[in-house]
C-alpha cells in the first residue's frame, strides 16, 4: 500500500511586529509655561511670578504714596513710606504752578499727529521694501536697518539746525517733524509683510486693482494687529519724549506734559512730593490707554511676534 502524505503549504514567516513609540504628549496651544507636571512646580512658578510683579510694583506704590504726603513728612527719615496723614497738597501745587490743560493738550495733539504720519509713511515704506523691484532696493533697506543704531542724541545738533533753517523753532511741526521717521517700524513692518501670501496681491492685480488699491483693500486689513501694535508704541513714544521738546520749545504754551512738569520742578527746586506727583499726571493718560487697549497691546506683541525682532 503506498501511503499518501498529505504535505501541508509552509507558512510564510512572520515578519517581527515592532511596538509603536510613544510619542511624548504635545503641550495644547495656549497652555501656560510650567516648570514640569506636579503641584510643587506650579507653586515654584506661582511664587516667582508673584515676587517678580512685587518687585515691579514697589516703586510704583512708592511714588504714589510719596505723591500724597506732604513735603515735610517725605523728608522725614525712615524707610516706610507711610510717615504722615495722606494729604493732595502736592496735587495742588503742581496745578497752580503750572499750565496742565494746555500742557496736557499739546502731547495729545503732538503724540496724535506723529501716530498718524509715522504709521502712514512707515506701512508706505515697508511695503515698498517687501514688494518693490526697484534699483537699490536692498542698499536703501541696509542704510534703513542700519540707521537703527544711531542714536538720537547724535541728530540733535543738526535736527536744530534743520529747524533753525526753516524757521520753525517753537512751533508744533519743529516738535512733531523729527519723530516721524522710524526706521525701527519700517523694519517691523517690512518683516510682516513678507509673510503674506503673495497670490492674494496677484489675484487683485488680474482683477483690475491698483498697486494703491491691492495694499489700501488686501494688505492693510490683513496688517492690523502690527499696525495698531506699531501706532500704540508710537504714541507712547512721542508722549513720553523729553529731550527733543525740550530744546526745540521755549514758550510755555507749545510745552509738552512731560516738559512743562519739569520746568516747574527745576524752578522751585528739588520737592520729592511734587516730583512724584508731576510724574504720576504724566503718566496716568498713559496707564488709561494701557487699560483700555490692554487685550490688543497683548494680542498684537503675542501674534505679530515683536518679541523676537
Amino acid at each position: 500500500m503506498s501511503a499518501t502524505v498529505s504535505s501541508r503549504p509552509s507558512s510564510p514567516p512572520r515578519a517581527s511586529v515592532r511596538p509603536p513609540r510613544r510619542r511624548a504628549p504635545r503641550e495644547a496651544q495656549g497652555s501656560p509655561m510650567l516648570l514640569g507636571a506636579g503641584r510643587w512646580p506650579r507653586v515654584l512658578g506661582g511664587t516667582a511670578l508673584v515676587v517678580m510683579a512685587a518687585v515691579w510694583l514697589l516703586p510704583f506704590v512708592w511714588a504714589v504714596v510719596t505723591s500724597f504726603q506732604s513735603e515735610a513728612d517725605v523728608t522725614t527719615p525712615g524707610l516706610s513710606p507711610f510717615k504722615g496723614a495722606f494729604t493732595l497738597e502736592s496735587y495742588r501745587e503742581v496745578f497752580d504752578r503750572g499750565n496742565l490743560p494746555v500742557w496736557a493738550f499739546n502731547s495729545l495733539l503732538i503724540a496724535a499727529v506723529v501716530t498718524a504720519l509715522t504709521v502712514a509713511i512707515s506701512t508706505l515704506a515697508a511695503y515698498g521694501f517687501s514688494r518693490g523691484t526697484f534699483r537699490g532696493r536692498r542698499a536703501l533697506m541696509a542704510l534703513t536697518v542700519a540707521s537703527i543704531m544711531v542714536p538720537p542724541q547724535l541728530l540733535i545738533v543738526p535736527l536744530f539746525r534743520q529747524m533753525l533753517a526753516f524757521d520753525l523753532v517753537d512751533t508744533y511741526w519743529a516738535v512733531i517733524l523729527p519723530q516721524i521717521v522710524a526706521p525701527m517700524m519700517v523694519f517691523i513692518l517690512k518683516r510682516f509683510f513678507d509673510g503674506i501670501p503673495r497670490e492674494l496681491e496677484e489675484a487683485a492685480r488680474i482683477d483690475g486693482a491698483s498697486d494703491l488699491r491691492v495694499f489700501w483693500s488686501i494688505v492693510l486689513p490683513l496688517s492690523r494687529p502690527i499696525v495698531a501694535a506699531v501706532g500704540i508704541f508710537v504714541f507712547i513714544g512721542a508722549w513720553n519724549n523729553f529731550l527733543w521738546p525740550f530744546i526745540v520749545t521755549n514758550d510755555s504754551d507749545l510745552m509738552t506734559l512731560p516738559v512743562g512738569l519739569a520746568t516747574v520742578r527745576d524752578t522751585y527746586g528739588t520737592v520729592y512730593a511734587q516730583s512724584m506727583a508731576s510724574a504720576l499726571l504724566a503718566a496716568l493718560p498713559l496707564i488709561a490707554v494701557f487699560l483700555l487697549f490692554q487685550r490688543r497691546i497683548v494680542r498684537s506683541v503675542a501674534t505679530t511676534g515683536l518679541g523676537g525682532t
